[in-house]
């Protein structure tokens, strides 16, 4: 705000807490600095891919910076939404997306982790690669944890251990404030914080589709007499 003047305008493309922006949308308001909020997703793939982009502000504000949003989203009819006026509604559009990917994730990590605990299944990994086509569950984050398969097929060199990026929190917590039951999402969230308790075969999954889409840092199993290292 001590950089900028009347007529400039600030664009937040972080995963800010969507009540900051309403606190410094006000601080800026008070200088004549207009604020966009831009909640952006895609990973380190979105340079190949376009980010898909999540903003709130005022018509007049969004449509200053409209051509950049529109050089940083994907091509075609899909992944740009001015989500609201308000400040923080891209924001907290970002938080619920980030939400459900917690909740996506636990289910492709638990159904991964039941079909290699039975006999019945000698495949696992081809069985997750058949679903890519044709299936109602077939997704980006389906491709990526075939892509991880593929690189280590029984995640062994992995630990179950999954941070949380603090999103999965925040939904959590607007779901109280607002008497909006999310028993799948909590549970998800809850799932990361066992993970750091004991090594879970199903938060390796999760460990390795954050890796792939995001580039998160992930913990190899520790060699003998040695320690667990981050990568």
């Amino acid at each position: 705000a001590d950089l900028l003047g009347e007529g400039d305008l600030v664009v937040d493309g972080g995963n800010s807490k969507y009540t900051d922006d309403e606190a410094n949308a006000a601080m800026l308001a008070e200088r004549g600095i207009g604020f966009v909020d831009c909640g952006t997703s895609g990973g380190v793939w979105g340079l190949e891919n376009g980010y898909a982009l999540m903003v709130g502000g005022s018509d007049e504000d969004v449509a200053k910076v409209q051509p950049a949003l529109d050089a940083l989203r994907p091509e075609g009819e899909f992944g740009f939404v001015h989500a609201g006026k308000k400040p923080g509604a891209g924001h907290f559009a970002k938080m619920v997306h980030n939400g459900i990917e917690y909740a996506m994730m636990q289910a492709y990590a638990e159904g991964w982790e039941l079909l290699e605990a039975v006999d019945q299944v000698d495949n696992v990994a081809e069985v997750f690669a058949s679903w890519r086509g044709g299936t109602v569950i077939r997704s980006w984050l389906l491709d990526l944890l075939v892509a991880a398969l593929d690189e280590d097929e029984h995640l062994e060199k992995l630990t179950g251990y999954a941070e949380d990026s603090g999103e999965g929190r925040w939904t959590v917590e607007a779901a109280i404030d607002n008497a909006v039951p999310m028993h799948v999402i909590a549970a998800s969230l809850f799932a990361r914080f066992t993970s750091r308790q004991d090594d879970s075969p199903a938060m390796k999954a999760i460990a390795a589709m954050r890796n792939q889409f995001g580039g998160h840092a992930v913990r190899t199993a520790p060699p003998p007499g040695g320690e667990a290292s981050a990568s």
